[in-house]
């Protein structure tokens, strides 16, 4: 079944001047149809200005459509009356995690959305307990969310989304601001979700190795879906990508320099794993004791 089903969407930003007219019209969403599974881990990406966040923010009914349509679980997601299901159905985690945290003790602030829908007091400490042990922060839940790294502010911040028990969590562009470890943390906690809560990630992104596991790629250009395709398939259009201003993991960059040399390896490589076997190379073995 999809949980979300975008038809023709179409978002146009419009810019007034001091006294209220029409100034200017910037189409950030142009033509986009796309189809996302329950349980699929979709990524979606492009470079700065390429329309993804826009797209992501129709998802959780933050912007709704110029033109065209989006469900969210089958509720049109530009009539009023459905906005409020369609939000506890799809979370969002946005860039900066110091956005979303609110609460002064981190159990608190993962509570504080259940509290907001009713949830019932025993239930909520349950979801919250559940939810920070779901992306590995249950030992922190009394700590003060101040003194958390970056990483751990996000994986906060998810877990705050997943107490309110949504079936699509959008994650938009949720490591920019972290560094490398911060990053590999969100994105573990993400995949995690993925697999053993099958809650459907949508992930907004640039940095192109977070999106290997992914089970579908959509990249977007100048509002439109330019590429899509399993992870493999988009890298193995090397020269596109780069033509759309987006890099490529320097392992598959590697393996498509080697295969324009004359090498016979596949295209798509993703990781060194695979590139040592495309070459032969032996896979490293464990140390013995004593050597």
């Amino acid at each position: 079944m999809d949980i979300i089903k975008a038809r023709d969407l179409v978002f146009e930003y419009i810019r007034r001047d001091e006294e209220g007219n029409v100034d200017g019209i910037t189409r950030a969403v142009d033509q986009v149809s796309l189809d996302v599974k329950q349980g699929d881990f979709v990524a979606i990406l492009g470079h700065n200005g390429s329309g993804k966040s826009t797209l992501a923010k129709h998802i959780n009914a933050i912007l709704y459509p110029t033109e065209g349509t989006l469900l969210v679980d089958g509720k049109d997601t530009s009539k009023e009356e459905n906005l409020w299901a369609i939000r506890q159905e799809a979370g969002m985690v946005f860039q900066n995690p110091d956005n979303q945290i609110i609460g002064q003790v981190v159990e608190e602030d993962v509570g504080f959305g259940p509290e907001n829908l009713g949830v019932p007091t025993e239930e909520i400490w349950q979801r919250v307990e559940e939810s920070l042990k779901a992306v590995g922060m249950y030992e922190f839940r009394k700590h003060s969310p101040n003194k958390l790294s970056g990483g751990q502010k996000q994986r906060v911040s998810i877990a705050g989304v997943i107490a309110m028990h949504p079936k699509c969590i959008i994650l938009d562009e949720p490591t920019a601001m972290l560094d490398p470890n911060g990053r590999r943390e969100v994105i573990r906690a993400a995949r995690a979700l993925n697999h053993v809560e099958e809650i459907t990630i949508i992930l907004i992104t640039h940095y192109m190795e977070e999106i290997i596991h992914a089970n579908k790629v959509f990249v977007m250009d100048k509002g439109k879906i330019a590429m899509e395709g399993t992870p493999r398939e988009i890298f193995s259009r090397v020269e596109e990508l780069k033509a759309l201003r987006l890099d490529v993991p320097q392992v598959t960059l590697l393996a498509h320099e080697l295969r324009k040399s004359g090498l016979a390896i596949p295209e798509g490589i993703l990781t060194r794993e695979e590139l040592a076997d495309a070459l032969g190379f032996p896979r490293q073995m464990p140390r013995r004791e004593g050597n």
